[in-house]
This record gives C-alpha cells, sequence and structure tokens, in this order.
C-alpha cells in the first residue's frame, strides 16, 4: 500500500514529544506573565506575637506578617551656639523576604544635613550629593542590581525619607546620616529640640492620577499638596505596643556657668565634666519615637551673654554666626490698643492632650487682655467658626462669651487652615489698634506653600504669633508662618508649660517690636548675610545672623535698630569670634531657606530651584532639589529573588486621639487612619501599610510575551513539519 498523505493524516501523526515542548513553552509563558511583583511573605499565628513589634495583616484570618522597623541611635554635641548631630537608623528585616525599607522621618526645621554613611560589618559606605533625579536613578539601579544601598531625600525642611534597598531576610543595615544646626536663644535660655514623630498631615485638594507614584505614603497627590504621597508615612495602630525604639545623648559644652538645666518632656540622667561640660542621656531605655525631645539651659546671672560670634574659614571665605542681645528697655510698652484676633485649630489631629493644652492657653490669653483691647476667636477644622462678627471691646459680658466659647470647643474633623486665615486677616484695622494674630495649632497641614503665600500676601500691618501644642508640633509650618507674620513662634509641650510659655508671649505682645534692624560691616568690606532683611524684634530675642565675608575679615561690627522713638547701637569684634566647625554649612542652610521663601512669595520656581541646587552642590547638602546616594557595590540579592518595597509605619504622637485623628481628605489607594483605625477596632494587630513590588514588573512581561511568540513559531513549525511527513495508514 502507497503512503497517504493528508490533513487528517497530520493531525493524526502529531508526535507526542512535539506536544510536551508546546505545552512546556506555553507554561513558560504563563509563568512569565505571572511572575510574582513581590516575594510570598511569611505569615504567622497573631496569638503566637506576644514579644511586641510591629506586624502587618496577613490574608488568612488570625494571622499576621512581621514589618521591618527601624531602632534609632542619636548623638549631640553642643559647642556654644552650635550643634553637630549624629543619626544612626537601623533597619531591622524580620521576615523571610528581601526587603527595601522606607522611612519618613523628621529632623530640625533648619537642619543642614552634610553627610551620610551606610555600615557594612567594619566597612563604610561614604555618601555622596547629587541632583536630586540623577541620585534617585542611581539608587534604583543599585537596588535592582541587587546591591545595597540608602538614598536620603528631603521632602519638608523638617521631614526627610530614608529608603534602604535589599536588606536581607532576618538581617538588619545601618545608616548614619549627620547635621549641623544652630541653637535657639530666647529669653536667657538656650533650647535644643529634636525631633522625633511626624505628625500626620491633613491633605486638603483633588486627588492626581489613580495612584501615588511619587511615593509610598497614604495619600494621592493632589492639586494642592503635589507631593502628598511623600508626607504621608503610614502610622502604626494600637495593638501589640509602640514600635521604632531611640537611645539619645548630648554632650553639651555651653561654654559658661550653668544655672539650670532641664529636659520637659523627657526623664534624662546628667552627668557634669571636669572640663564644666554635662553628658546627657535619656534614664529610659524604653524610649519610642512618639514625643519631641528638648532640652533647656540657662546660664547664671552673670554669665548671661550679650553678644556672640562663632566663624569658620572655608577657603576664600570666613563665615560667622552672629548674635547680638538688644539692651532692654525697662518699662517699654506697646502704647496702641490692640485687636487681638485668637484663632484655634479644633480639628481632629488636636484631639486629646493637645486640644487641653489649647483651651487652657486660650483662657490665660483672655486673662491677660487690656481694658482698651478688642478681641475675637475664631475656631476651625472643616470651616472656621467666629464667636463675633467681628472683634469686639474687652469687657465683662464680652470676656464672658469667650470663656464659654473656649469651654465648648471639642478636636474633630480636617484641617483647613486658609479659610481661618482668610477670616483672621480679612477686614481693616483702624489707625488707632494694632492687630494682633494668636494662632494656636499643631500644624498638621501638608499644603503650606498655598498658605505661606496667603499670609504673605494678605498680612499687611498685623502680626502673626503662632503657638505650636502638643508632643510633635509641625515646627518647621509654624516657625515659618510667624516669619512671614513678623511675629514670634513659641512652642507649648504639655500643659504644665502653659502660663509659663503663653506668659513670655503676652510679654513679647505688649512690648513694642524692635524695627528697621541694621547691620553695619567693617568699612569696605562686602558681606553676604541671612536673613537679607532682619525681621522685627521682641523682647528677649537676640539678633542672629549668618555671614560669609572674605577671608581674613577684621573689624567692628555694629548693629541698630529702634524701638519706639528709642534707638539702639550695640558694636562686636568680627574677629573675636571662637572656631566653629559647619558654621559654613549653616550660612548656607540660610541661603538655602531665604530662596526657599522667596517661591512662596512668587518668584519664578524652575529659577530659584537652579540656585537651590547650585548652593546644595557646592556645600554638600540635601535640600529639596539634592539628595545624598550611598551604594555598596557588591551585589548581595541573587537574581532570582525578588525585593519588597515597604513603607516602613511611624508612632502616633503622644496624647492624639487616633479614633478622631481624621487627616485625610482626598479618597486614599492605600491604608489611610481611617482604615488603621477600624483594624484596630476589629482586632487586627498593629500595622500600616502592606509590602510592594519592586522586581521590573515590565521585563517580566516582555518575558512573558517572547515565551508566548516562541509558543506559537514553534507550534507552527511543528504543524508544517508534521503536514508532509509520512504517515503510515492503518
Amino acid at each position: 500500500m502507497k503512503p497517504a498523505t493528508g490533513h487528517a493524516s497530520c493531525r493524526r501523526a502529531l508526535n507526542p514529544f512535539h506536544i510536551a515542548i508546546f505545552w512546556l513553552v506555553i507554561v513558560a509563558a504563563v509563568l512569565g506573565l505571572a511572575r510574582p511583583v513581590a516575594a510570598e511573605v511569611r505569615q504567622v499565628p497573631a496569638a503566637e506575637m506576644n514579644d511586641g513589634g510591629l506586624f502587618l495583616p496577613a490574608d488568612r484570618p488570625g494571622y499576621v506578617v512581621p514589618a521591618t522597623t527601624v531602632d534609632t541611635d542619636v548623638h549631640i554635641e553642643v559647642s556654644g551656639m552650635v550643634a553637630r548631630a549624629r543619626v544612626t537608623q537601623r533597619f531591622v528585616n524580620p521576615t523571610d523576604d528581601w526587603v527595601e525599607g522606607v522611612y519618613v522621618f523628621p529632623l530640625p526645621e533648619d537642619a543642614a544635613v552634610d553627610r551620610l554613611r551606610l555600615l557594612i560589618g567594619e566597612r563604610q559606605v561614604i555618601g555622596e550629593i547629587m541632583e536630586r533625579a540623577a541620585a534617585r536613578q542611581a539608587y534604583e539601579q543599585a537596588r535592582d542590581a541587587g546591591q545595597r544601598a540608602s538614598l536620603v531625600s528631603q521632602e519638608r525642611p523638617n521631614m526627610f525619607t530614608n529608603a534602604v534597598a535589599n536588606i536581607p531576610p532576618g538581617e538588619a543595615i545601618t545608616v548614619e546620616i549627620e547635621y549641623q544646626e544652630a541653637l535657639d536663644y530666647r529669653d536667657e535660655a538656650f533650647s535644643l529640640r529634636f525631633p522625633m514623630v511626624v505628625l500626620p498631615r491633613y491633605i486638603p485638594g483633588d486627588a492626581i492620577g489613580t495612584r501615588p507614584d511619587s511615593g509610598t505614603g497614604w495619600s494621592f497627590d493632589t492639586d494642592r499638596v503635589p507631593d502628598a504621597s511623600r508626607i504621608t508615612p503610614p502610622v502604626a495602630a494600637p495593638g501589640t505596643g509602640p514600635t521604632n525604639p531611640l537611645r539619645l545623648s548630648v554632650a553639651l559644652a555651653p561654654g559658661f556657668p550653668v544655672g539650670s538645666l532641664e529636659s520637659p518632656h523627657h526623664a534624662i540622667e546628667v552627668t557634669e565634666r571636669p572640663d564644666g561640660g554635662y553628658d546627657i542621656e535619656l534614664a529610659s531605655a524604653d524610649v519610642y519615637t512618639t514625643r519631641d525631645f528638648e532640652l533647656v539651659w540657662r546660664p547664671v546671672a552673670s554669665a548671661v551673654p550679650t553678644a556672640g560670634v562663632f566663624t569658620e574659614r572655608l577657603g576664600d571665605f570666613d563665615y560667622h554666626l552672629i548674635m547680638v542681645m538688644p539692651p532692654e528697655e525697662p518699662g517699654a510698652v506697646l502704647d496702641l490698643p490692640r485687636e487681638m484676633v485668637f484663632v484655634i485649630d479644633t480639628s481632629g489631629s488636636m484631639a486629646g492632650d493637645s486640644i487641653v493644652q489649647a483651651r487652657e492657653a486660650l483662657r490665660f490669653a483672655l486673662d491677660r487682655l487690656g481694658p482698651d483691647d478688642r478681641f475675637n476667636i475664631i475656631a476651625f477644622n472643616d470651616q472656621p467658626t467666629s464667636l463675633f462678627t467681628h472683634a469686639q471691646p474687652v469687657s465683662l459680658r464680652s470676656l464672658e462669651a469667650g470663656r464659654r466659647f473656649v469651654d465648648g470647643l471639642i478636636a474633630d474633623g480636617g484641617t483647613e487652615m486658609r479659610s481661618a486665615l482668610q477670616l483672621a486677616l480679612a477686614g481693616p484695622v483702624s489707625e488707632e489698634a494694632f492687630r494682633q494674630i494668636v494662632f494656636i495649632t499643631d500644624g498638621s497641614v501638608g499644603n503650606k506653600a498655598e498658605l505661606f503665600g496667603l499670609i504673605h500676601s494678605g498680612i499687611g500691618n498685623s502680626r502673626l504669633f503662632t503657638v505650636g501644642i502638643g508632643s510633635a508640633p509641625n515646627s518647621f509650618f509654624m516657625t515659618q508662618a510667624a516669619e512671614s507674620g513678623r511675629g514670634t513662634f513659641t512652642y507649648i509641650g504639655n500643659t504644665a508649660q502653659v502660663a509659663e510659655r503663653m506668659g513670655d508671649l503676652f510679654a513679647r505682645l505688649a512690648s513694642p517690636a524692635l524695627t528697621d534692624i541694621r547691620i553695619a560691616w567693617p568699612d569696605g568690606t562686602t558681606a553676604e548675610s541671612y536673613p537679607g532683611a532682619i525681621p522685627d524684634l521682641y523682647l528677649g530675642e537676640p539678633v542672629i545672623v549668618s555671614a560669609r565675608t572674605p577671608a581674613g575679615t577684621e573689624g567692628e561690627i555694629t548693629v541698630s535698630g529702634d524701638r519706639g522713638a528709642q534707638t539702639f547701637i550695640s558694636t562686636t569684634e568680627l574677629n573675636a569670634g571662637q572656631d566653629a566647625a559647619g558654621v559654613a554649612a549653616l550660612w548656607a542652610r540660610a541661603q538655602i531657606g531665604s530662596l526657599e521663601s522667596q517661591i512662596y512669595r512668587g518668584a519664578d520656581r524652575e529659577a530659584i530651584s537652579r540656585q537651590i541646587t547650585d548652593v546644595a552642590l557646592e556645600y554638600q547638602l540635601v535640600s529639596a532639589y539634592t539628595s545624598l546616594v550611598a551604594i555598596d557595590p557588591t551585589v548581595v540579592r541573587p537574581q532570582v529573588e525578588t525585593v519588597t518595597t515597604e513603607a516602613i509605619a511611624t508612632n502616633m504622637p503622644d496624647g492624639v486621639d487616633m479614633q478622631m485623628a481624621d487627616v485625610a481628605a482626598p479618597p486614599q489607594p492605600l491604608d489611610s487612619l481611617g482604615a488603621i483605625r477600624a483594624m484596630a477596632a476589629n482586632g487586627s494587630v498593629q500595622v500600616a501599610q502592606l509590602p510592594r513590588g519592586s522586581t521590573p514588573a515590565g521585563l517580566n512581561m516582555l518575558f512573558g510575551v517572547l515565551c508566548l511568540v516562541a509558543a506559537l513559531a514553534l507550534l507552527l513549525a511543528a504543524r508544517r513539519w508534521v503536514r508532509w511527513m509520512p504517515v503510515s495508514q492503518p
């Protein structure tokens, strides 16, 4: 019989070997398209997690996923007016996966961040300052290649992000960050404040896009807060205990005999050294990042400084930090009647201790009003509510109405600060009165730029004084708001401080400001100093200036100003300053701050950003447009393993009622505070946000598509081959 050919014969003759190859390729294609974006995470019974820590909710009921945490060690060295801090962050990965940890943390608002070290055993990888986009690209390439790396970026002047790539399963990576800052001096006391926790921000506006592309936060970016996803870190819900422990020590060399030294919010242990300095440590080993640290020291009466100059020579320039204390004018009081407008934040983030402190501060303020004053109270959350339609004269009746209004204040809702500021600034002020606005808030807002612009354009002849309330207020916002409003910032961290600090504030309110402050440099000297225009100063406040002069500049500087009809003049020797490393960085940071303020006043953002970038690169500082990146050249993660990106949860600040802290306005793509509250209510353990993959998803898709193409090509080739192959007929 002759061999037969034909289509039916082809189908019958398809070799099982070819069919097996075809299905293997199809399976490979499916696997390529479905390769996991994140590795499988280890789930453990919640009942077994009795040793504290942070956990993510698992998809299995009664199970949780151990979460990455950060423990921090802070050491601060203080010499005179300058502090140098080293912040060591240890990222701990308790899971079975390779992790990229993303941690949003606070630093002082005037911190000049200039060093980064990645510690690997006995080795150190030194960080490099680069333009922000270039640093991000270098970091992501290292992360995807399996190298250990760290990227420190500034989100706000007092808020930073540290991303650490390729933390091995069950291990840790340590990162050191260093910064320089100038101390605060006011009312004959020096103070150092180290922020420990990011207060959740209220995010107004309409969402941009469908997911938070630029950051790992719980909020969409919005038209009013374009960086919202970078400033809204997840918050640990109440559960098995606090997370992110912190140790802190201070080596204090004040340069004068100290009369008193205290830490208002933390117990400390103090050891006096033979050289007149002090070693200070937190007394408890169980301190977590839930409340800002503050250290206050006062010189003995005979050692109160009236002037100080700290100098650093770098290249062709001398850099100076200059403090001059204007002489007090006993008996000088404001000779104009005042229109006092008290604005109080009653949003949800003020719930708990903060609203109690705010009410106490307002009661104190009402008791200090003079018979010739006028006043009004504006409370705000989602919208403002005014006690009177306009300021009323002080009387028994109006004061009683004010006290009843204050007693009825409760904290709830959002933080729509713009409308409250507009109401406080609205309307003309009589030429026979002087308007002073006292703004009491925790500063929990994300739309700082538009608020600064509003204050700058609407302040007129009024003055704005901000009072920061709570365990972790947004001091950058309130300091800058007060500076824009030609007032001062007062921080109240607990109710025991209300009387003292509100008393100091009212002493300033009742005292004429020192205005038209001028600095005359030695003859022929060209000096670049910041702030460019020195703001009005009040009783107990010094003139503090950062300046750059040609190297070797000597001679007297003269500071003068007016207080009412009186003029004061003070001189000091420029070359009599103490040597102080880091003053150049402080000068550069002040210049960057001055440039940023121009953006709030309507300057061209692109031109200003270029100037800031140039300054930051020259002086090796982190800024809004530059970042620090450290990359270990060794590849440690096998390419067959994926890396999981996890936004590390922060703690809720002490005294904040989580059930009331509604901080988010737009729809949230990730776990918002409301979702966290729900988890806490239904018995879930602590947590904030599920991890996200950081593998090259585009390459995985391409691999899958290529596999499908190969499978189809193989199928067509096999069909053509067997079509012409002779097959025996039965």
